[in-house]
């Protein structure tokens, strides 16, 4: 029988239903929130009007603005991200943006609960796997201030406590988590997400999925977790292809960003496998973006894991319409009818590369609680030549 325990986000709403600027307003007003500062990208920034409507509707309680956020979320952008911060002062962070602003936000909180000032400094705050594969989790202080988030991709970040960083010294991807580093409340407008290119936002809506289905195939599963992660594979197998067809259909992006919410429940409550740990070395060795990570590793690990997880794996293709139970090919038709890449090649990974992301790969929690064991790097590597 197993045994498990939740622990529920210090996160006390998810907002949709209203625009982005009378939701944010509204959620400074609540805080009690005087000096509101925005982190975004450079994209959303510089090149559209969204943030910009923004900083209008905070009027004279706009703090600053950080727009030099870097994808895998490099430990220098986190210094420069919490430097800024110090700077402002402010009493509230609104991160508008994806998985990169987010866990920026995220990982440079606790580098101001700690006052770390620069990068070789957050050695002592990622959570690592001790040598039984248990996890070591490092005590972390509550932040000096919360984060708001109004996202705009679908890898549910903003619905954890859990924030990856990279270290590019030794191009190897941390994980970092405290109670408070997250978001505080969360809006989902499907209005500001028609300015995510179209590639990142499905591709992150894989990136979802994939924590739907290592949720559902975890080694200590939930009924919660379960729930959750089938609806969301129900709302994605819909309305990923309508927000594709029509990106100006807003029912589907908003029924998109709910599925993600869902998807996104299980983070940090369930081990995830070796398609999530994978996809941390990937990104940190090759670049890669975490939607492809998932596009590419995904079905290949489902495919490694199914003579363990076949009830669970049956589940999964029967929700996506798949009546064999061939739930890894179920997914593999839905990334490629998205026209998301499927093989390593496509995106220029050299072989060349594939050590040094087994050797990397092997330091991730989760490829240390995929479901079928894995022994070692020469496993990684047999599943990244399955990918090529």
């Amino acid at each position: 029988m197993n045994s498990g325990m939740h622990e529920f986000l210090a996160q006390d709403r998810v907002i949709w239903g209203q625009a982005a600027e009378k939701a944010v307003v509204e959620e400074a007003d609540r805080r009690g929130a005087r000096r509101v500062f925005i982190v975004t990208s450079k994209t959303l920034n510089r090149t559209t009007d969204a943030v910009e409507k923004i900083r209008r509707a905070l009027g004279e309680r706009h703090a600053g603005t950080f727009d030099e956020c870097r994808e895998h979320t490099p430990r220098p952008s986190v210094i420069a991200c919490a430097d800024a911060v110090r700077e402002a002062k402010p009493d509230l962070i609104l991160t508008f943006g994806g998985g990169t602003a987010i866990d920026t936000v995220k990982v440079a909180l606790i580098a101001l609960a700690h006052g770390l000032t620069n990068p070789q400094q957050l050695d002592d705050y990622h959570l690592r796997a001790n040598p039984d594969g248990t996890r070591f989790i490092p005590v972390v202080k509550p932040p000096p201030m919360r984060q708001i988030v109004l996202s705009t991709t679908l890898s549910a970040a903003e619905f954890s406590n859990f924030g990856g960083c990279t270290d590019p010294v030794r191009q190897i991807k941390h994980g970092y988590v405290g109670r408070e580093i997250g978001a505080a409340s969360v809006i989902l407008d499907p209005a500001v997400t028609v300015h995510t290119p179209q590639w990142l936002w499905l591709s992150t809506a894989i990136r979802a999925i994939d924590h739907s289905v290592e949720g559902i195939c975890s080694i200590q599963p939930s009924p919660l977790i379960e729930a959750t992660s089938l609806q969301a594979l129900r709302l994605f197998s819909t309305a990923l292809l309508g927000s594709m067809r029509d990106p100006n259909d807003m029912q589907a992006r908003l029924d998109c960003l709910q599925a993600a919410w869902l998807s996104g429940i299980g983070i940090m409550r369930v081990p995830y496998g070796a398609s999530h740990g994978i996809g941390h070395s990937l990104g940190a060795v090759t670049g890669m973006s975490h939607g492809h990570t998932s596009c590419i590793m995904l079905p290949h690990v489902m495919r490694h894991n199914r003579d363990v997880t076949a009830p669970q794996q049956a589940r999964i293709a029967e929700v996506l319409g798949r009546r064999d139970g061939d739930a890894a090919q179920a997914v593999a038709d839905m990334i490629a009818a998205l026209g998301q890449p499927t093989r390593l090649r496509d995106l220029k990974v050299e072989k060349s590369q594939f050590a040094k992301i087994a050797e990397g790969a092997m330091e991730n929690l989760w490829v240390r609680t995929n479901p079928k064991p894995i022994k070692g790097p020469e496993d990684l590597v047999a599943l990244l030549e399955a990918a090529w």
